[in-house]
């Protein structure tokens, strides 16, 4: 049973939620039928005083059951489904006891819908527990009445920005705002202050019930909110550029639910979350960021029969931006780092990264100044590579040049012991080149760690040709022991997400060298639903970093005695480096000028560098030439097996560089577009704007057969 019921001699009962054979309790059938049963007989039990609803697992409630909301076809099912839980939760409210929430954990969509539906809401003040609605991560909205109670219980808006974002409070900040009335010190603390609420407390009305309500700032037609109103959908679009129909339907929720009563406003929200669930936009996200995410995460690409590991001393050869990252990261994981760099000042610097976000997290009420130093006395730094003996794992994060990648490969291997492994951060050099150093090249492997280490989700783990399994295991074991998601490739040049990365910075140069202007360049990027503009990204990354990559292809091909053939953008990139000595936002001149203290800006010179053409493409060509060099470079990777799954693919693509999430990624980009059109259009592509846009063999195979990425 899911749903365990038990009656006190205070007539109070505890509804425990305890779905069995599961690690987290959802809603579906198996949750919301015994739930139902459950309220029948409280609402046949006069003598019932209270209710009391908590979780007999880790957390309260995750929210709804994704897979069953992924096999809806129609929108009536979807409508009925969300109809089916608002009246399950309008009778708890209606229920004639007080119903309290003791929340012992995370309470996320409709688990905290479900809170929201208590009269009362207390909750164990843990640093780990989370509250909120990010359904719009999957281009859903809530459909359980949370687009109209909260709006009605903190203001509009206060839960806007809750709503369209999606972020996930913690207790003290839930409470802050509002959505929690009460916090507890520990499970037992919290049961039986709710208890003593549900007493003290006999005929409780929810706000939205009560004839005196008032909307708390105003209703939607409340002159407070009507410049909320006029701006909140233009800022919207202007940030989404309309490929987030979500954005639009939760605004949609919330007005119009704010000028209606209600049980009216959340009929509506059930047609909107109906148009979620339908759309597009929805399937490729829960496609690719629920189902193949989970799967990864669940060790997907880890190679079965060794026993799970644990790194307990990791070393980090180089305290820069990555390697700083990388230390935070592990230290925060509870492991033991050394840090070093070839002086102390360099590697105390590295350490004081560290400080300096522990500083931050400190502000926000998240870290204390005893936890703070608890954390830093994690990471010794040192300039002996002695003092890496007894270290795990090795993680070399040194500058992007062969020769001193291994002089320092050779030097540190000496101190450590037989079993550890030896890892390289490199971006684009090829691990079984760089193993070429390494006395035991079956414990070398890459991790590929991306800028900032701190904020972003992904490492890239690169399987050298020697590389033993055992090592491709433990590494994986790190990746998420460090908490982030792991990807598995094979080794080649510019593995898969720097590869494809370049295809797009790349793309923009080439349209630049085209005589595109360079604003509706950046404005495709941004409109195909990439992060940032190719021109501005390429700055980020570094033009001088670009060409020396470049150079350094160019060497090792002809020490290969293989002919080398250079992308048409790269005239262009010598032109900026050398020519034009712009080297990117490093030294304040690239693409954009970066004036101190000013906000960034296309550098003037750039149209006499590279004038403009005298006929100007439309929109879409230049949006579908920046994603059909990705998506067509992805498909590449998978024909040539350097990257071996499709979850892998589509989850770097998005995790690695931004690859519009709306797409599900870069292969679901060319799923959603129809393999067999992909391909008509890349040879159109091709024909008008270089031979590079052909596409990949494995895409005119399966057109042929009529199949897609699975």
């Amino acid at each position: 049973m899911s749903v365990h019921f038990q009656k006190d001699a205070d007539n109070v009962v505890t509804l425990t939620i305890d779905m069995p054979g599961r690690s987290m309790n959802v809603l579906n059938d198996e949750l919301t039928v015994p739930f139902i049963d459950a309220i029948a007989s409280i609402e046949a039990d006069k003598s019932i005083a209270g209710i009391v609803v908590t979780s007999g697992k880790k957390e309260f409630l995750a929210g709804a059951d994704i897979e069953k909301l992924s096999r809806i076809s129609e929108p009536r099912q979807a409508f009925d489904m969300a109809q089916q839980f608002k009246a399950l939760l309008r009778r708890l409210e209606h229920c004639g006891r007080p119903v309290a929430a003791a929340l012992n954990g995370t309470a996320l969509g409709g688990g905290l819908e479900l809170a929201l539906a208590c009269h009362y809401r207390i909750a164990v003040n843990q640093p780990k527990a989370r509250f909120g609605f990010p359904e719009v991560k999957l281009g859903l909205l809530p459909g359980g009445g949370g687009t109209q109670r909260l709006p009605r219980l903190i203001g509009i808006q206060n839960a806007l920005p809750l709503l369209l974002e999606g972020k996930e409070l913690g207790a003290d900040e839930a409470k802050q705002q509002g959505i929690l009335h009460e916090l507890a010190s520990d499970r037992e603390d919290m049961m039986a202050k709710a208890k003593a609420w549900c007493l003290a407390n006999p005929q409780p009305v929810q706000p939205w019930d009560d004839k005196k309500f008032r909307w708390p700032g105003g209703d939607s037609k409340s002159p407070a909110n009507a410049q909320l109103w006029s701006i909140a959908p233009s800022m919207a679009s202007a940030k989404t550029f309309g490929n987030y129909p979500v954005a639009t339907n939760i605004m949609s929720c919330v007005f119009e639910g704010g000028i209606v009563d209600f049980d009216t406003g959340c009929e509506i929200e059930s047609r909107y979350f109906a148009n979620c669930v339908l759309s597009p936009v929805a399937k490729n996200m829960i496609g690719t960021l629920w189902f193949q995410l989970n799967a990864i995460n669940k060790g997907k690409s880890r190679p079965a029969g060794f026993p799970a590991s644990t790194v307990r001393k990791l070393g980090v050869l180089g305290a820069g931006m990555m390697g700083a990252g990388i230390a935070y990261d592990s230290a925060k994981a509870g492991i033991d780092v050394v840090l070093l760099d070839v002086s102390i000042e360099g590697a105390e610097k590295g350490k004081a990264y560290s400080a300096g976000l522990l500083d931050k997290a400190i502000k926000r009420g998240r870290q204390t100044a005893e936890g703070k130093q608890a954390f830093l006395a994690k990471i010794k730094t040192t300039t002996d590579i002695n003092d890496l003996a007894g270290c795990d794992l090795v993680i070399e994060a040194v500058f992007e040049d062969r020769e001193i990648k291994a002089d320092i490969t050779r030097r540190t291997e000496a101190a450590l012991g037989a079993e550890a492994i030896f890892a390289s951060n490199t971006s684009t050099l090829p691990i079984t080149g760089l193993a070429q150093a390494s006395v035991r090249p079956a414990n070398f492997i890459g991790l590929h760690f991306f800028s900032p280490v701190d904020k972003m989700p992904l490492v890239e783990i690169i399987v050298g040709a020697q590389t033993s399994q055992e090592t491709l295991a433990r590494s994986f074991d790190y990746v998420q022991q460090i908490r982030k998601t792991p990807i598995v490739v094979n080794d080649a040049r510019g593995f898969y997400t720097s590869r494809v990365f370049g295809t797009y910075v790349m793309e923009g140069l080439k349209l630049l060298m085209e005589g595109q202007h360079p604003r509706a360049i950046e404005m495709a990027g941004l409109q195909a639903g990439m992060p940032v503009g190719p021109l501005a990204l390429h700055d980020e990354v570094s033009l001088s970093l670009s060409w020396h990559i470049l150079e350094q292809t160019r060497k090792d091909f002809a020490a290969e005695g293989k002919p080398f053939t250079p992308h048409p953008a790269s005239a262009g990139l010598q032109k900026m480096v050398m020519g034009l000595d712009r080297s990117g936002k490093k030294s304040g001149k690239g693409f954009y000028n970066y004036p101190v203290n000013e906000p960034k800006h296309l550098w003037a010179g750039l149209q006499d560098a590279f004038p403009l053409a005298a006929v100007q493409l439309p929109q879409k060509d230049l949006i579908e030439r920046m994603m059909f060099a990705q998506a067509n470079e992805a498909a590449k990777c998978v024909e040539e097996k350097v990257v071996l799954t499709v979850a892998d693919a589509n989850i770097g693509s998005i995790y690695g560089w931004g690859f519009a999430p709306f797409q599900g990624g870069a292969l679901q980009y060319i799923n959603a577009y129809g393999v067999a059109n992909f391909v008509s259009r890349a040879r159109e592509l091709a024909e008008r704007f270089g031979g590079y846009f052909a596409p990949a063999a494995i895409l005119v195979k399966m057109a042929q057969e009529r199949q897609s990425f699975e």
